[in-house]
């Protein structure tokens, strides 16, 4: 079992938005901020009772649970660091795009090793959680995901390979909704709406669809069939739409994707 507190706390090597999206869910779902110890030379304003030192070798202690969610393209250069206050049977969740398990296990010799891909929704306790380990360990992943319950859903990723599309749809695709809610308002200015008013209406449809999706049996195609009258102003605006949006969709994942792959590729 995973337990951590004040005593045996859970160890932030680096806390960036999204290591901070993922403490703020945590606390927010009851956990003592005091069982957090951040290691992060930039990280400011962090909530009251999180202990926070700008380097490793400040903590003066070893810990058993960590969290690494520095930039990837660093991790080889630190990871010395990390591993100096890790005891020698400690997990280590990683946040890293593109970082394998293979890479962690190298750098971290010893360690349980999961890869974790959240978004910034664990702050409200909605992220999708993509997770994956190589043991297959069913013990480990019930502790993991008992562990991460405050932050979101969890969903066991059997392919490491596949992890990198998970990043694309879950840990990338929140920018990717802003986007289209962004390009809904201004195409509402653009059919005379004043910008206060597209925005809030672009914001308030989007929230009313996303909650009907998730209580709903039905698809998402099948509810917007429901929208959709034939010869209407949904089915006008419909053919538009569907004209080129899963061939956009699907390329707009696919790059994010590949530089997921890019990432986990050697110097």
């Amino acid at each position: 079992m995973i337990e951590i507190s004040r005593e045996n706390p859970l160890l932030f090597f680096g806390c960036g938005n999204m290591g901070r999206a993922m403490l703020d869910g945590w606390i927010a779902g009851g956990i003592d901020p005091a069982a957090f110890v951040v290691v992060d030379p930039a990280a400011q304003s962090l909530p009251a009772n999180v202990a926070h030192f700008s380097g490793a070798a400040e903590l003066g202690r070893k810990v058993s649970t960590a969290l690494t969610a520095v930039k990837p393209q660093i991790f080889a250069q630190i990871a010395g660091h990390l591993e100096s206050v890790l005891t020698d049977d400690a997990l280590v969740l990683s946040v890293m795009a593109g970082v394998r398990v293979e890479t962690l296990q190298a750098k971290l010799p010893g360690r349980a090793v999961v890869r974790l891909m959240p978004n910034l929704a664990a702050a409200l306790g909605k992220s999708p959680l993509g997770l994956f380990e190589a043991s297959d360990d069913a013990s480990l992943q019930a502790d993991v995901e008992k562990l991460l319950y405050p932050l979101g859903i969890a969903v066991w990723i059997s392919d490491e390979t596949l992890m990198d599309a998970v990043t694309a749809l879950a840990g990338s695709g929140p920018a990717f909704v802003y986007r289209f809610i962004d390009a809904l308002a201004k195409a509402g200015e653009a059919i005379g709406l004043d910008p206060s008013v597209a925005a809030t209406l672009a914001k308030a449809m989007i929230d009313g669809a996303v909650d009907l999706a998730i209580g709903s049996d039905a698809s998402p195609d099948e509810l917007a069939q429901r929208v959709t009258s034939p010869g209407g102003t949904t089915a006008a605006g419909l053919a538009v739409l569907d004209s080129g949006l899963q061939r956009l969709l699907n390329d707009t994942l696919k790059a994010a994707r590949d530089r997921g792959v890019e990432l986990s590729k050697p110097d």
